[in-house]
């Protein structure tokens, strides 16, 4: 801060400067909220939207039918197996209780058990064709769920197509939308940037300073804060061209900036001394000298030197002595600091000759 500024003035550059920090602290929440709201201005889209739903219905339907086909069959097949288990068990038996009959027959070698043994092969034969109907009842209800699981599959396959193709067109939508989305923001948002910009260029120094400040603050922040987060990426490609716009335009600028600023300087230079002294303000000839400045070329000059009276850079008087008292002075100065007389334009446009001996 300039040390040259009454106390006061400090004060009040302060509090101003605190009136267009709050200023743009209530203009953001005011444009944080507008542009929150925008989104809704568009519908947010879902795959049903997109999806075909008298197909989906009926795929749908069959693979609930697939569904609950395969659950009875699983059921039946279930029930199949404990009776082809039980019938292998009891032609199982069957089979060992004949052949330890035939080997006692064939002990006692009697005649009329003969028709005893036809009953007891007729009834293993029956028990072996029980055996084979139940394990024809598990192969059909195997293929039969099979056969059920197979079209639940086409059938959610088919259902997955459709999805599949619902989910592109609804992100292409979706994209489309976050674009109209964005330029909606954009369009709200970039009028407010350009007026920053007018206000920085023509009013930044005026008398309503902190409102100009404030609204600029409050410009950059719903520009580069606000709108940057919504904007489309596809890809990146978007971001980094932006980026890259921005970075010309901003270099562009500050190119140009300092090219005006070398021409201004050296413009200034071929000026006499007392002419550059008089277009250097007061308080930013005391701002630079604080920093050890030259206040016309602005390079680095020793001003604890007290054999230095002018800039080794570009020949501007730093030190004059005051008509009055010839005591040695800054030639900024508008009073001497040793007898109180004004600076007088004589007295400032050259350097006094030094105090007599």
């Amino acid at each position: 801060m300039n040390k040259a500024q009454r106390r006061s003035e400090k004060f009040f550059r302060i509090a101003l400067w605190a009136v267009a920090v709050v200023f743009a602290g209530f203009l953001i929440n005011l444009g944080g909220a507008v542009v929150k709201n925008l989104p809704l201005v568009e519908q947010r889209f879902t795959v049903e939207d997109f999806l075909d739903s008298e197909a989906s219905q009926r795929i749908e339907q069959e693979i609930k039918r697939q569904r609950d086909l395969t659950e009875e069959v699983e059921d039946a097949l279930e029930q199949g197996r404990l009776t082809l288990e039980a019938a292998r068990q009891n032609s199982h038996t069957a089979r060992d209780s004949l052949n330890a009959w035939l080997a006692s027959r064939q002990v006692t070698q009697q005649a009329a058990q003969d028709e005893q043994l036809l009953l007891r092969t007729q009834a293993l034969e029956q028990l072996k064709l029980a055996e084979r109907a139940a394990r024809a009842a598990v192969e059909a209800d195997d293929k039969r769920l099979l056969d059920a699981q197979q079209a639940q599959r086409r059938a959610q396959k088919q259902l997955d197509e459709l999805r599949s193709a619902a989910y592109e067109k609804m992100t292409s939508e979706q994209s489309h939308q976050e674009l109209r989305v964005f330029l909606i923001r954009l369009a709200l948002t970039l009028p407010l940037l350009l007026i920053a910009g007018w206000l920085f260029a023509r009013q930044r120094k005026s008398t309503w300073w902190p409102f100009v400040w404030g609204y600029i603050y409050f410009a950059l922040f719903v520009f580069f804060v606000e709108l940057v987060p919504y904007l489309p990426s596809y890809g990146g490609y978007v971001r980094n061209i932006v980026g890259v716009v921005i970075t010309v335009l901003v270099g562009r600028q500050a190119i140009i900036s300092f090219n005006r600023y070398r021409a201004r300087q050296q413009e200034a230079e071929a000026k006499p001394d007392a002419e550059r002294r008089k277009e250097i303000s007061y308080d930013t000839s005391l701002l630079r000298l604080a920093k050890k400045v030259c206040p016309g070329c602005e390079r680095p000059v020793d001003l604890d030197n007290p054999q230095i009276d002018f800039c080794q850079h570009c020949g501007i008087s730093l030190f004059d002595h005051c008509a009055h008292c010839q005591q040695r002075k800054s030639a900024f100065a508008q009073f001497c600091f040793a007898c109180g007389s004004s600076a007088t334009p004589a007295a400032a446009g050259a350097a006094a000759p030094g105090p007599a001996p």
